[in-house]
């Protein structure tokens, strides 16, 4: 039987590529975005191979989230993999410069917006006592760095509600996996830098960085393994970094 799997922030990035390559191995899929045109381009790309059926909503919308997947036609209900994508990074400053509308888009997009998607997929599973719950983390989510406060706070969080998830639903042979890249070249520092396309360059100056496409893979991994394998907890590097801090640029 074929396996349904559903994916937060698909229309660029990480969540794009782990589409594809689901779809590539021949899994319907349930993308989930905030931009439209996106999401229908994306639709009609991967319809070739599989199955696929669009939600479009803010995953800080709560009532939103809920309503949309409640929603779902009873074909796409029986939802097999959650993969917990969709987050972002808003500014990079001091704590004591920061911009509390930035911490409190970090904290709404990836904490509680993981949390309202999570709540809304998860007793479907509990009822099948069946499932695999994918939550992308960061590197900032083992290692604080300067200037990261409310970003690495956001996505320690994430961090625990993960370990949280595996501890509670294991009665449940429910699996939970955590990815936790490093410095993987997408929109993310265009967005962390809202638009500065020279500062966001800088970041992955004098290395190769991780690809989208490498992250997916890991996470396909993750979930092709057989019913008695649960990836815990993966951090993912490209070769010249270290840790959050330690780089190596040439």
């Amino acid at each position: 039987m074929k396996k349904i799997a559903l994916i937060t922030g698909a229309t660029s990035g990480i969540g794009k590529a782990t589409a594809e390559l689901f779809a590539q191995h021949q899994i319907d899929l349930i993308l989930c975005g905030r931009r439209q045109e996106r999401l229908a381009e994306l639709a009609m790309q991967l319809s070739q191979s599989v199955k696929v059926y669009t939600l479009c909503f803010d995953v800080r919308d709560k009532e939103e989230v809920f309503r949309q997947i409640e929603n779902l036609p009873t074909d796409w209900k029986q939802i097999d993999v959650l993969v917990n994508n969709a987050g972002n990074a808003h500014g990079l400053a001091p704590v004591d410069k920061a911009d509390l509308v930035d911490w409190e888009a970090m904290i709404d997009i990836n904490v509680k917006g993981l949390m309202y998607v999570s709540k809304a997929v998860i007793p479907s599973m509990v009822e099948r006592k069946s499932g695999h719950i994918i939550n992308i983390g960061s590197i900032a989510g083992k290692e604080v760095y300067p200037n990261g406060n409310a970003y690495c706070a956001s996505k320690y969080a994430v961090d625990a509600l993960n370990s949280g998830m595996r501890l509670d639903l294991v009665q449940y042979g429910i699996k939970v996996t955590a990815i936790n890249p490093g410095l993987v070249e997408t929109e993310f520092s265009l967005v962390r830098f809202k638009g500065d396309e020279q500062r966001a360059k800088n970041v992955y100056k004098g290395i190769t960085p991780l690809t989208a496409q490498d992250v997916a893979e890991v996470i396909y991994f993750a979930v092709s393994r057989p019913a008695h394998v649960n990836i815990a907890d993966v951090i993912l590097f490209p070769t010249a970094q270290a840790s959050s801090t330690v780089v190596n640029r040439v």
